[in-house]
């Protein structure tokens, strides 16, 4: 934990600092490293003009790019190096005479190498309470040996830190973890890597292996590079969101439809709404987002697969005016780039519907789109239920979409999630009288007592029209059903033909 005594100075990164629980501890050296391309400079101008902005003295001391290319890099993200002082440091010059030293250590005081006092002198000049050191690979250059390197390094470690600065060093790691030694001698480790999955866009992350006195949270945090700089996706953890909500029935609009569920679905929940392509699950969705924006209430509909134009088209034809309550902003449509978008920032955006616009009811449309948009993510199932056990903390209604493989008879879904769900909704086609038909079931519903009836239902220029039970066939989910009596209970011709 961060003692009374030591200051927090902000990274000025966008969610790093909430990962470090407000910050880094001051007057200590930190190691941030990836591979190249990982954002490690990008992070590392933000943390000093982050600096610059609140008046303070900051260095970037490089040792490998030049002062025009970090303008260049700044000017990129909109930024200008105004109040921060740019030393360039090469490993080139004087390194012979670095080789002639034995030791940066002799009786009684610390001998530093010549670039070193250099250095030195440059932060007297200019004394900066922030410090980038960049790179840890020309340092060693510079050392030519590792016993060299760390004593090189402990003694200017001491020297910064009694002249009151907090020193960013970035380092490509030479090996597989990074160097332990290296990560021995300073306070605090933030590990930063790139992932390029076979398709798509790369994928960015961090963790912090080590902070000395601060409670940071662990794992992974997904980020991105994007005009403005690094911004950092905290992981999240559903406990630290909990928030008092009262429990009561959410209504759909469809008196049918509501009698089904048992009076309704209950905030707090998730719902599956599981069956095959074009059985009516988005449907089912815009109308549960229509009735819940005629109440007053937000609604966040997300969609992987389908086009923005072609679900509000949709909606129009069936008399839904969801167009109206977008204009309104009570409905967010958001299309989701499934080859663009990490779960973190997927996470993120959920996040902030919820907290910057109380949103009331998520819809994920769907699951396939969802996990395919991520194919090589490990453990998004868990990611998932986090997620899910969030947004049921803070009383919003989620409804999950899955499509399942085949149209009549056996009919799988492409993963097992019914697990996750509060309430496992499903809709089927089945064959009746000349015409394929659709029904509607409820399978679970922790919540309480629901019918375990099928209806039947169609869809029609004026929404959706359910039916009652269909008491007189078995066999409905199967496809292809049997008659029991001559009364069928199916809804009008009338009806089905405007379907």
């Amino acid at each position: 934990m961060t003692t009374q005594s030591s200051k927090l100075v902000t990274t000025g990164t966008e969610g790093l600092d909430i990962v470090l629980s407000g910050g880094l501890p001051a007057r200590r050296l930190y190691l941030f490293q990836g591979d190249p391309g990982v954002g490690k400079t990008t992070m590392a101008l933000r943390y000093l003009i982050s600096g610059a902005e609140r008046g303070e003295s900051c260095l970037y001391v490089t040792l490998s790019e030049t002062r025009e290319e970090l303008e260049a890099v700044a000017e990129s993200h909109g930024w200008t190096l105004k109040g921060v002082h740019v030393y360039e440091m090469s490993a080139a010059d004087g390194a012979a005479s670095e080789i002639e030293e034995n030791t940066l250590y002799v009786p009684a005081e610390v001998e530093l190498g010549e670039r070193v006092v250099a250095l030195l002198q440059e932060v007297d000049r200019v004394s900066p309470t922030r410090v980038v050191l960049d790179s840890c690979s020309e340092l060693r250059l510079l050392a030519q040996n590792p016993l060299r390197f760390r004593r090189q390094l402990l003694a200017l470690k001491e020297e910064l830190v009694r002249r009151n600065c907090t020193i960013l060093l970035l380092e490509n790691p030479i090996s597989a973890g990074g160097d332990p030694l290296l990560q021995s001698l300073v306070h605090g480790v933030v590990v930063m890597e790139q992932l390029a999955p076979l398709y798509g866009a790369e994928r960015r992350r961090l963790r912090v292996v080590k902070m000395r006195e601060v409670a940071f949270r662990g794992g992974y945090h997904d980020m991105v590079i994007r005009k403005g700089g690094v911004v950092v996706y905290p992981r999240l953890v559903a406990a630290d969101h909990h928030e008092e909500f009262q429990t009561e029935p959410v209504k759909s609009g469809v008196k049918e439809l509501d009698t089904l569920l048992g009076g309704g679905l209950e905030r707090g929940t998730s719902v599956l709404l599981a069956g095959p392509t074009g059985s009516g699950k988005s449907t089912i969705a815009l109308q549960y987002t229509v009735a819940a924006a005629k109440r007053g209430e937000s609604v966040a509909y997300f969609t992987f697969d389908e086009g923005l134009a072609t679900l509000q088209g949709r909606a129009n034809n069936l008399n839904l005016a969801l167009d109206e309550h977008v204009k309104a902003g009570r409905v967010s449509l958001q299309q989701i780039d499934p080859a663009e978008l990490s779960p973190g920032e997927f996470v993120h955006v959920v996040r902030a519907a919820v907290e910057n616009r109380d949103v009331k009811l998520v819809i994920i449309d769907s699951l396939n789109g969802y996990m395919q948009a991520m194919p090589e993510e490990r453990y998004l199932e868990a990611q998932l239920h986090e997620q899910l056990s969030y947004l049921r903390q803070r009383g919003v209604l989620t409804l999950l979409l899955m499509a399942q493989h085949g149209f009549l008879g056996s009919i799988e879904g492409p993963l097992d999630v019914s697990y996750l769900a509060d309430t496992v909704l499903v809709t089927r086609y089945f064959e009746a009288a000349g015409r394929v038909r659709k029904a509607l079931s409820v399978l679970k519903k922790r919540s309480g007592k629901h019918e375990d009836t099928i209806r039947e239902f169609t869809v029609t220029s004026q929404g959706l029209l359910v039916g009652k039970p269909l008491s007189n066939f078995r066999g409905v989910l199967t496809g292809v059903p049997e008659y029991e009596s001559r009364e069928t209970g199916l809804l009008l011709e009338k009806a089905g033909a405007e379907s």
